[in-house]
Parts: C-alpha cells; structure tokens; sequence
C-alpha cells in the first residue's frame, strides 16, 4: 500500500504510449484514487519490481516490457494489469493470466477502427481511387479514366469474412450498410450467432470460390500461420480483393507475392510478414496491392478511448466492482 493509505498503481508508459493512450483527465481519474508511480527514461532500463513494489494494479500498453515470472513473483501485491493498447501474448507468461493475475484488454475498442479501414479499403480497391487518382496526377485524360476504371459496387458483392472476432463482427455490422451478402467462416461461430449477425456460415475453402471479396481476422496461431497459403489463393476468383488488416502471418507470402505479379486478385494490405517494411520491399511496388503500415487500429480516438477505459478498470478493481474488459483465462489460447 502506498504510504497515504491509498493503493498504488504503476502506470508502465513508456513517454510515447501515455501521451497517446492517457489524457489529462485519464490522469487525474486515476490520480484521484490511487497513488501513481510512473517510470523515468527508455523501458529498457527499467527497474520493474521497483516500480511494481506494493502496486496493487498497472497499466500497461506498446513499449512495456515484459513481465516475467520473476517480476510477477516479487510483486505479490500485484491484482491487475490492464492493458491500454497491443496484444498480450507477449506482456506477460500465459499461463498467469486469471490465475496469478487478473487481466484486462482494451483491444475489443479498437474494433471500430480496424472495421473503418477495412471497408475504406474494400471501396477504395473496388471503385480503383488509387488508380484513377494516379491517372489524374499523370495527366491523363478525364474520360479516358473513367471507362477505363469503372468500378465495382460494394453492395453487389459477396463479402468473405475468415474469423468472426470482435473486428471480423464489426465488418459485419458495416457491411449491412452496404447490402452486401456476407459469408463467415470460424470453427468458433454458432449457428444462432451466424444467424444473429445476419451472415451464411461456410467452411473456409466455400467462402474463398464463392466471395468476390475476402477479409481476414483470424488470430495468429500455430494453427492459423499461413491459414492462405497456394491452394487457398487458386480458389479465389480472378479479379477477386484479397483484405489483410489481422496478422501478415495468416498469408503465405510467397504464394501471395505470386498471385498479385500475376495480376490475377487484388490485395489491401495493413500487415505483413516483415515489419516495417523494408525500402526496397517487392509489397511496395505493386501496382494491384493498396498498402497502408500496419494503422488500422491507429486513430486519436480510439487510442484515448483505449486509455480511458483502462483507467476506469482500474477505478473498478480498485472499489471491488465488476470489471469489463477482463480477459478468461480459457480465452487465452485464441486471442490474438
């Protein structure tokens, strides 16, 4: 316990993250009912039992490092980590979460964000913007634009949606503004969530022969690494959009690389298997694949909402009240 009776949090931002995730009235939330030790200088150099000394929560986010074993056990006193932004696959030992401590994740507020890009992508690809802008910029001419990159309507076509995760749901629901019939495949799914959502539920390799457009959000597990790989690209229809905002791993990348030089599908993608990419990477010259660096999640408003409603988990742990964004421990093995 802190030394005013009040419980002690750590607030383990690096600089970059807490301007981003936590706001000033964030920080006086948090101030207001417990007292807060925050690090000085790069993560790297961090004392972690020192800080975690007598906490009783923490937040965390990109940049915190890990918390081991070691550092686990030397802060008993530790109940909660909430984690403002990034997966936890690599924050903390999976085994302790919702034995050793409890966990909580801000990535389902960053769904909105993802679903955003994902159908800006779709209709950016299908109505070929990126190609009709170039032309304009080269001088082309106006008409000669137009019947050259008629485009196609999101609304007729049949959208694929591979993982029907918080983001892969949030597609869904924007989708229905469009009119698009929507396919999903998940071994995870019911059949009265398929029915809820509104959506045909189909085995994988259906879903790529029948969709004109394919998005993935599946997690990156053993099981999920090149979910796409040759085979799964020979099913998809010529002209077809492959989305990619999950996890670069979910593609076989050389299989891909193949089919756009091809010139046989299109490609939106946000991720990829080497990050960043490097200047002379094949992905950025190639004409048929719109590329964005891995900033689906990336908005001011969901990074503050992400902050915010750590602080309150926090704020809710601390008063013994029921938290919201708790990760089960049975979740672990399929978040991404």
């Amino acid at each position: 316990m802190a030394s005013d009776d009040r419980p002690r949090v750590a607030v383990l931002l690096t600089e970059p993250t807490r301007a981003m995730v936590l706001t000033a009235a964030a920080e006086e939330r948090l101030a207001a009912v417990a007292e807060v030790r925050r690090p000085v200088g790069p993560a790297d150099a961090w004392d972690l039992p020192a800080l975690l000394e007598g906490a009783v929560a923490c937040l965390t986010g990109w940049g915190t490092p890990r918390l081991d074993d070691d550092v686990l056990d030397a802060c008993p006193d530790l109940g909660l980590v909430a984690h403002s932004a990034g997966s936890i696959r690599n924050l903390l030992p999976q085994r302790a979460v919702g034995d050793r401590v409890v966990v909580c994740q801000a990535a389902a507020l960053i769904a909105d964000s993802v679903a955003e890009l994902v159908v800006l992508q779709m209709l950016s690809a299908l109505r070929e913007l990126h190609l009709l802008d170039k032309g304009l910029r080269e001088g082309a001419g106006w008409g000669d634009l137009r019947a050259m990159h008629p485009g196609r309507l999101l609304g007729a076509r049949t959208v694929g949606v591979v993982g029907a995760s918080r983001t892969g749901r949030a597609v869904v629901g924007l989708l229905r503004a469009f009119g698009a019939k929507v396919l999903v495949s998940d071994p995870l799914l019911t059949a009265d969530d398929a029915a809820a959502l509104g959506v045909e539920q189909v085995e994988l390799d259906v879903l790529l022969t029948r969709a004109d457009v394919v998005t993935l959000h599946a997690p990156l597990l053993p099981s999920t690494r090149n979910l796409i790989g040759a085979r799964e690209l020979a099913l998809l229809a010529d002209g077809a959009l492959l989305v990619n905002s999950a996890r670069g791993g979910l593609v076989e990348p050389t299989a891909l690389l193949a089919e756009l030089r091809a010139g046989r599908i299109l490609a939106a993608l946000d991720v990829f298997p080497e990050e960043p990419l490097p200047a002379d990477s094949e992905w950025r010259r190639l004409p048929n694949a719109i590329i964005s660096p891995h900033s689906a999640g990336h908005t001011l408003d969901s990074h503050t909402r992400q902050g915010a409603a750590m602080v309150d988990e926090i704020v809710r742990y601390l008063r013994k009240e029921p938290l919201r964004y708790a990760v089960p421990a049975t979740a672990v093995d399929v978040l991404a």
